[in-house]
């Protein structure tokens, strides 16, 4: 089928660049003429493991374009999905300017009966206001079906997913249009559920919470598990293997972050105050959240209390591994209290550091390498579980001016830390003091 996709951020660019590879030809609109250029030279504006290598393969093979041109992109779209942002307001609620420009943009220069997709996350009862203002708007006498088609995509592992997700939600009040967007997936081969379109915009919310309360959750058992001298891993394990629990989700560590977790538990609150409902289950969540971010810096101040003119490491800034995604990370936050109480920052990531230059505060300074980075440290902080930093030579740290490691992610074995003679100390895991005599932390 003929495909107009508009956006083009990790969900917009990784859901065209997927359906073009099953075989639909897909015409991918962003409004930024320069980021538009790139794309069609086969550059992503995004880091995302795979989505380079195919978007080259479907533009070579005459599947996948790209325009600013609305009109163009539209002229012979069968489908049109809507993935622009819905960023957050100051009160938590979604806006949804964008949605609602694009609504009207659909109106304007839609010349043939169309389905149009909402990939955007949006609050319930969006996708109906996106129906009114295309009916409204209407310049051609075409029929326009509205559906809610939510994506469940991981960042770092968007490519994978599409391919290989749990399920496909789509809520139509039409089982033609349902059908027809049931059709375009099918060479996925993934689970369908259809259902109405406002239990479909909620099935986004209330996943994206669910796993936001599991991981705030064992987060509070990790704080708990310290005071007691237990070890969070093994209780999340022993959790995991109950199958109504399940082993997902149950990483002790420093909080969540990225584009879809902060946004929309808030937004879900803001939603459930609409109506009147007072959702302090999920309030509780954000705040527990809010708090772990900062765990890191506690455990840093408790061991070194005048932190002024110390040399400290960070390792990984974006919010998770195979990401260049710096929103809601834990590194801006810990960055600049750092350098807010007069120490020196040296920091390293594989693939974020760009995106951190534009972010970060100017004192921050940038190594080559996780090595580089520890070199002459004070302490060296672990933000991101990237592989480069799980799989490093332990001998690095013994360039460290006292090998001290803070592991917001808790990427390293116990044992591994004490045979390796360096103080350590993770998220719900006993620490592990070094043989030289320093007073250290239980």
């Amino acid at each position: 089928m003929n495909v107009a996709v508009v956006g083009t951020g990790y969900v917009g660019l990784v859901t065209g660049v997927s359906l073009s590879d099953i075989g639909h030809t897909v015409t991918c609109i962003d409004i930024d003429n320069e980021k538009i250029l790139k794309m069609q030279q086969g550059i992503s504006p995004i880091y995302e493991p795979g989505l380079s290598g195919m978007m080259i393969k479907n533009i070579n093979e005459g599947r996948l374009y790209f325009t600013s041109d609305h009109k163009q992109g539209f002229e012979s779209a069968e489908v049109i999905y809507i993935a622009v942002g819905t960023p957050e307001r100051e009160d938590g609620s979604a806006n949804l300017s964008f949605v609602e420009q694009v609504a009207k943009d659909i109106a304007s220069h839609a010349i043939r009966d169309t389905v149009v997709v909402t990939k955007s996350t949006v609050p319930v009862g969006t996708n109906d206001k996106i129906q009114s203002i295309i009916d409204k708007n209407l310049m051609y006498p075409v029929n326009i079906e509205v559906i809610s088609n939510p994506e469940f995509l991981k960042e770092g592992s968007a490519i994978y997913d599409s391919f290989n997700g749990d399920r496909i939600v789509i809520g139509s009040n039409s089982e033609e249009a349902a059908s027809t967007i049931e059709e375009i997936n099918k060479p996925f081969g993934v689970p369908v559920f259809k259902t109405d379109i406002k239990s479909a915009e909620m099935i986004k919310y209330a996943s994206n919470a669910f796993l936001a309360t599991k991981i705030s959750f064992i987060n509070e058992i990790s704080n708990i598990c310290e005071r007691l001298g237990a070890n969070v891993e093994d209780v999340a394990n022993g959790m995991g293997l109950d199958k109504r629990i399940g082993d997902k989700f149950l990483n002790a560590g420093i909080g969540y972050g990225g584009s879809c977790f902060p946004k929309d538990t808030k937004a879900l609150i803001q939603i459930a105050g609409n109506v009147e409902y007072d959702f302090e289950l999920l309030k509780g969540v954000v705040r527990v959240n809010q708090k772990q971010q900062g765990l890191l810096l506690e455990k840093l101040s408790e061991r070194i209390p005048d932190l002024k003119g110390k040399r400290i490491a960070v390792l990984g800034l974006a919010f998770k591994p195979n990401t260049d995604d710096m929103r809601e990370a834990a590194s801006l936050v810990v960055t600049e209290e750092l350098i807010n109480v007069g120490v020196e920052v040296v920091a390293y990531d594989p693939i974020a550091m760009d995106n951190a230059r534009r972010i970060l505060n100017d004192k921050v300074q940038y190594a080559d390498s996780v090595e580089e980075a520890v070199s002459g440290s004070d302490a060296t902080l672990i933000l991101t579980e990237w592989d480069e930093v799980r799989n490093v030579n332990i001998g690095v740290f013994k360039s460290m001016n006292y090998p001290l490691i803070i592991d917001g992610r808790n990427c390293f074995a116990l044992e591994q830390m004490k045979d390796n003679n360096i103080e350590y100390h993770s998220v719900g895991r006993p620490s592990v003091s070094s043989k030289n005599g320093h007073v250290l932390l239980s």
